[in-house]
């Protein structure tokens, strides 16, 4: 028996038919398509996240001692609460730019008004209301 050793991928010059063969395993096209996984909602990499990345091994039974962390697991959580920090920050930037951009434009309507205000002043002798 010749046994593969590698991944061979064959293609039909306009198909959508695709075969990947490793070891004797096949598997089609749509495990492949990233287009596929986006439209459906899944992960790009099926291997990012999930139960056996994202929880414990094991644990102990007195439930007070923690797990230890995995391998790259602290290094994944401190980015992920780096990415949260900065979107924190920049959240907040917009938010002060936003507050800021409606009080100048307050302020130079306010400014324009008041200038209005100024140059429509009645002149000469006022009338004299009625008592």
């Amino acid at each position: 028996m010749n046994k593969m050793s590698f991944t061979a991928i064959f293609r039909a010059a306009n198909s959508r038919n695709l075969a990947v063969c490793a070891n004797k395993f096949h598997t089609s096209v749509i495990c492949l398509d990233l287009r596929w996984r986006m439209k459906k909602g899944l992960a790009i990499n099926p291997n990012a996240e999930g139960p056996l990345l994202n929880l414990p091994d094991y644990s102990f039974k007195d439930k007070e001692k923690p797990v230890p962390y995995r391998a790259r697991q602290l290094g994944r959580i401190q980015k992920h609460q780096n990415y949260m920090r900065r979107i924190a920050q920049l959240v907040g930037e917009v938010d002060h730019a936003v507050e800021k951009h409606a009080r100048l434009l307050k302020e130079e309507e306010e400014r324009r008004q008041q200038i209005l205000d100024s140059k429509l002043k009645p002149k000469g002798q006022k009338l004299i209301s009625s008592e």
